[in-house]
């Protein structure tokens, strides 16, 4: 390969959790068997624990904390997490003002899932396990991302 050869852009899809990393592991893993190596999938973790357990999952890239939430969220095609990914204060604290302001603001697509420990109840939305819920979000979701992603 000459410097002249370019490695193809691969779409990167950021995985963003917090306390266990246990949401973020599912999504993953489940990532990583739709579309393989064919898209990047960074974790950030709000803390080095979830971060950690995302890694485990087979993510390519991880970073935990504020500064990298708000440095990479703006550098991606898409964003999944759970809704409190959005909402200052979230996750017992873990979510400060400025990772939901930089999710909220970023231009990629945001893909939320309708969990929350926080007093937020979201309307018109059955409540679904979370396999079902990662499931809607890979198939109905990520289809068309998936079908861009395969044929160029």
């Amino acid at each position: 390969m000459s410097y002249t050869d370019k490695k193809p852009v691969l779409p990167r899809i950021c995985v963003i959790d917090g306390q266990g990393g246990g949401i973020g592991s599912a999504v993953i893993k489940k990532l990583k068997d739709l579309f393989g190596e064919a898209v990047e999938i960074i974790a950030l973790g709000t803390n080095a624990i979830a971060t950690a357990q995302m890694l485990k999952a087979k993510a390519n890239r991880g970073a935990s904390g504020e500064n990298a939430i708000v440095q990479t969220t703006g550098k991606v095609d898409i964003i999944i997490g759970t809704v409190g990914i959005i909402v200052a204060n979230a996750m017992m604290g873990e979510v400060t003002p400025k990772m939901a302001e930089a999710v909220a603001n970023s231009p990629a697509k945001k893909l939320l899932i309708p969990l929350t420990q926080e007093n937020i109840e979201i309307i018109g939305l059955p409540p679904a396990p979370l396999p079902h819920l990662i499931e809607a979000l890979l198939q109905e979701n990520l289809k068309n991302f998936y079908d861009e992603v395969q044929h160029g």
